[in-house]
């Protein structure tokens, strides 16, 4: 059994690729994968993302603003009132990009402070995107206490001191199909580090298609792609990755199976 620990299924293809969100499951549980982290980056998106999983007791949600999407400014109680639907098992996706976006870092920060207090006051783990801005990201996570309800730092792609850092402060990391790609040998490195018990797998579909798929829209059932590379990689047989990020999965997220 897998789980695939972050995607956006509001953002597959259902026009050509998918039939509708049934089809995606069925694809994804012939690969062996039971449940799925569906990922929120705005509001209004939240909310049409929480109609479309309903009916799907193998679909968790999180909810969050994206650092890349704070073109619209958004009210903390929306998102505290948001948080608390019931499928609800993270905040996020939050955290900073200052590689694509580093003009308005001060928005990205106070957003980002917004999602640790309202993670603190639910009790639900964060899911944090980071680039470019280790530092501040650390920092800000420390300065607002965010150790006390951990989370994952997701699509992990930085070094092995951020590793150590965030690991410290009782975090997890999950690995994209990134980890795949012939130009990732520090990442592949830093993974083999990771300890078993903080390590996650996720394929962020419909971005970032692990090879052999790459090129291709990604989506959940290739998180598989995912695992058996991991898996490869730190020496340990697929079974035993499967096992080990899912037992994960569900202790972090304290998510129902």
């Amino acid at each position: 059994m897998l789980v695939d620990s972050h995607c956006h299924l509001d953002g597959l293809n259902y026009d050509s690729i998918h039939t509708d969100l049934a089809d995606v499951v069925n694809k994804a549980t012939e690969r062996g994968v039971s449940h799925l982290l569906s990922v929120s980056v705005t509001l209004p998106r939240f909310k049409t993302m929480i109609e479309l999983i309903a009916d799907f007791d193998n679909i968790h949600a999180s909810c969050g603003v994206h650092p890349l999407n704070l073109e619209d400014e958004y009210e903390k109680s929306e998102l505290l009132a948001l948080a608390q639907n019931e499928k609800v098992v993270a905040i996020g996706e939050t955290g900073l990009d200052y590689f694509y976006s580093p003009e308005n870092k001060d928005i990205q920060q106070a957003s980002f402070r917004n999602h640790i207090q309202v993670a603190i006051e639910l009790n639900k783990p964060l899911i944090i995107h980071t680039r470019g801005a280790v530092d501040d990201t650390i920092r800000i996570l420390k300065e607002e206490g965010a150790e006390k309800i951990g989370g994952v730092i997701h699509c992990f792609t930085e070094s092995d001191a951020m590793a150590a850092a965030v690991l410290e402060m009782g975090f997890y990391i999950s690995i994209s199909g990134i980890v795949t790609f012939k130009s990732a040998k520090d990442l592949q490195a830093v993974v083999k580090t990771i300890p078993t018990d903080r390590l996650l797998v996720e394929t962020d579909s419909p971005y970032l298609a692990p090879v052999p798929y790459r090129g291709k829209e990604n989506q959940p059932a290739y998180v598989r792609a995912v695992a058996e590379f991991v898996a490869d990689l730190r020496g340990v047989t697929f079974a035993e990755l499967a096992e080990s990020t899912t037992e994960n999965y569900f202790k972090l997220f304290n998510a129902k199976k």
